[in-house]
C-alpha cells in the first residue's frame, strides 16, 4: 500500500495513552493512506485523494442529500455509517479489484481491523454494530451510504478531470453502476457529461 507517511500509532509503541488517544493515531492513518485506485490510474502521489479525504467528502453528501432528497431516513444513522465505513482500512489497507483478494478475504481484514480499533473505546459495540450494518446493506440508510460512497468517487473522478486528468471513464462507469435513486444518478450523469466536454 502506498502511504504519504508511516502509521503514526507506532509512535505510542509501549506508551501508556488512553484508549481514544490510540483510536485517534489509528484513524490518522487513513490520512496517510492513498486511494489506491487513483495511483494505479496515474493520479500523481501529490494530488492523490486519501482515504481520510474520501469520507470527509462521503460525510458531507450523506449529510447534505439525505436532509434535501431522503427525510425519510435517519440522517443521523446514516452519517455515523458514512463516517465509520472505511475504519477496515487503517489496517487492511485499501484493497481494490486489482488486488486479487477476495470479497470474503477483503471483509475478513476489515472486520479484524475496525474491531482492532473501535473494540477498546467506550460504546465501540455500538460503532461496530454501525460498520457492520453498513457492510451488510440491508437498512435503507446502508443501502444510501453504500451508494453516496460511490457517488463520491465519481464526483471525484470529476474534479480530477476538471484539473486536465484523463481515462477516468472506468471511475465514472464504476460510480454509475452503484446507483440506483434517480437524483444521484442524475448527479454522477450531470458530471461525466462535463468530463467528456
Amino acid at each position: 500500500m502506498e502511504c504519504k507517511a508511516d502509521n503514526p500509532v507506532s509512535w505510542l509503541a509501549g506508551r501508556n495513552v488512553p484508549p481514544v488517544v490510540e483510536a485517534y493515531f489509528e484513524l490518522c492513518r487513513l490520512k496517510q493512506l492513498y486511494r489506491q485506485g487513483w495511483l494505479k490510474r496515474g493520479i500523481p502521489r501529490q494530488r492523490c485523494e486519501s482515504i481520510a479525504e474520501h469520507s470527509f467528502g462521503v460525510a458531507l453528501l450523506t449529510l447534505w442529500l439525505s436532509a434535501a432528497h431522503f427525510p425519510e431516513l435517519d440522517a443521523g444513522k446514516a452519517l455515523r455509517m458514512a463516517l465509520l465505513h472505511d475504519l477496515g482500512e487503517i489496517y487492511a489497507g485499501d484493497v481494490i479489484p486489482g488486488d486479487n483478494i477476495s470479497a470474503q478475504e477483503k471483509h475478513r481484514r476489515e472486520a479484524q481491523s475496525v474491531e482492532r480499533v473501535l473494540g477498546k473505546l467506550p460504546n465501540g459495540e455500538d460503532y461496530l454494530a454501525s460498520w457492520q450494518e453498513f457492510e451488510l446493506g440491508e437498512t435503507a440508510e446502508a443501502r444510501f451510504v453504500r451508494q453516496i460512497d460511490r457517488l463520491e468517487m465519481g464526483l471525484q473522478a470529476g474534479v480530477y478531470a476538471s484539473q486536465g486528468f484523463e481515462n477516468l471513464d472506468e471511475f465514472f462507469a464504476s460510480a454509475r453502476q452503484g446507483l440506483s435513486e434517480p437524483c444521484l444518478v442524475e448527479l454522477i450523469e450531470a458530471v461525466r457529461v462535463l468530463s467528456q466536454k
